[in-house]
């Protein structure tokens, strides 16, 4: 294989036919070329896709009420439905293959936030801590309600940055009073997340709620976090049995959707995730079809090799080559060829990936690509490598025949050939 001759004669063969080597090789380049950024392209979307996903848990599954719309045991539609305290007891102790559990009570009316001599309108979600996790809310100094808030229905508020912003300047919050409805909550924490509407709202316990605003036991919605499974039909499951649940304590038809709604978002993550497979799959076939394409076109320029170089190998074999250094020639050619191409064009793919990569990742640091829906679409290293090791199996495949109809060549009929 090191054989200087050997390699100086496959050299000198390129050279005479710089043309025709440059159109192979660049079939192959082209194909590897376009696998990376089809690779990337997806892996973009897909991350993407992941990082809307990525402002809740995965598995959060959300709750809530309106008015029945189908005739159940008797009683007509049209009754209202109405969540409480003893669901969330329910959901936080017998519901199946349920983890965490959060319910909202949606203050009245307008809440106005006042602090000295500033005020301003803002959004109030009342809540237990699970709803920490469960949302994935960023504190950036203090700290989220805890179990003793709201054990003790203690009047404590966690601000948005915003909203720390608009009232306390730049003032330090924690431990300040602000007065929601002229009643005053101490602020224990500050959230801080650019890519969310966090920013504008404020969190209060849910036992808070309402007992100041009048609530009683009564509660909106839920959020709640599910196991984790890996199919459709088992998200779906799950979802089922707390409707039928619910249903159960609150007398409506499990599919009567109107009486009580339900999203869960593991079941689109999962969907969402299929897809995402499915188009993968695609892109590989693609890119390998467009591989295999410059691989053919390798194959029939060796052919073609072979047959203008029939005497030259004849004449090799009279003088006593054996049939596996004829061989070794004519595949070292292929497998160079498609290497080298092949190489050249998994850089540039990856060097564009990565550009493309740099750029957005500019663009989100100066906060001018929050709208981008295309995240780090790059190729991982296994990937390339599996790549380069399809393509160097593919150039000795591609030299394979070729080669072997080189090594069957008669001297005899060689030297007669007026090629």
């Amino acid at each position: 294989m090191f054989d200087v001759d050997v390699w100086q004669e496959i050299f000198s063969t390129i050279k005479k036919n710089k043309l025709r080597t440059f159109l192979t090789g660049f079939s192959v380049a082209w194909g590897i070329f376009m696998l990376m950024v089809l690779l990337g392209s997806g892996n973009g979307l897909q991350n993407g896709v992941k990082e809307n996903f990525a402002s809740n848990s995965i598995n959060i599954m959300w709750l809530w009420t309106g008015d029945t719309s189908i005739p159940y045991q008797g009683m007509k539609e049209g009754r209202t439905i109405k969540f409480n305290n003893a669901d969330y007891t329910f959901l936080k102790e017998k519901g199946e293959n349920l983890e965490q559990v959060s319910s909202r009570y949606y203050l009245p009316g307008t809440i106005v936030y006042t602090y000295k001599n500033e005020y301003g309108s803002f959004e109030t979600s009342s809540c237990h801590p699970a709803l920490l996790e469960m949302e994935k809310v960023i504190i950036a100094s203090g700290r989220f309600i805890n179990d003793m808030d709201m054990n003790d229905s203690r009047k404590v508020i966690v601000i948005g940055e915003n909203v720390r912003k608009a009232l306390f300047k730049e003032e330090d919050p924690i431990g300040k009073y602000v007065k929601l409805n002229n009643v005053p909550f101490k602020v224990i924490g500050v959230t801080h997340d650019k890519a969310r509407n966090d920013e504008r709202t404020n969190y209060i316990p849910v036992t808070t709620a309402q007992r100041i605003f009048n609530g009683a036991d009564r509660v909106h919605t839920f959020a709640i976090t599910t196991k984790m499974v890996k199919t459709v039909e088992e998200a779906d499951s799950i979802t089922a049995k707390v409707r039928q649940g619910l249903a159960m304590r609150h007398k409506f038809d499990p599919n009567d959707k109107k009486a009580m709604g339900s999203f869960n978002m593991l079941t689109e993550y999962i969907r969402t995730m299929k897809i995402f497979q499915a188009i993968k799959i695609f892109v590989w076939i693609i890119g390998i079809g467009t591989l295999i394409a410059g691989i053919v076109g390798v194959s029939n320029i060796m052919l073609i090799l072979v047959k203008e170089r029939t005497r030259e190998i004849g004449i090799r074999k009279a003088l006593g080559a054996s049939p596996a250094s004829v061989i070794g020639l004519v595949l070292l050619e292929s497998i160079l060829i498609t290497t080298v191409a092949g190489y050249l064009g998994l850089v540039v793919g990856v060097g564009i990936m990565e550009g493309i990569n740099y750029a957005l990742e500019q663009a989100l640091a100066s906060g001018a690509g929050d709208g981008i829906f295309f995240r780090n679409p790059t190729v991982d290293f296994t990937t390339a490598i599996t790549s380069m090791v399809i393509l160097v199996v593919s150039g000795a495949l591609a030299g394979y025949l070729p080669a072997r109809k080189a090594a069957n060549v008669k001297p005899i009929e060689a030297l007669r050939d007026e090629n």
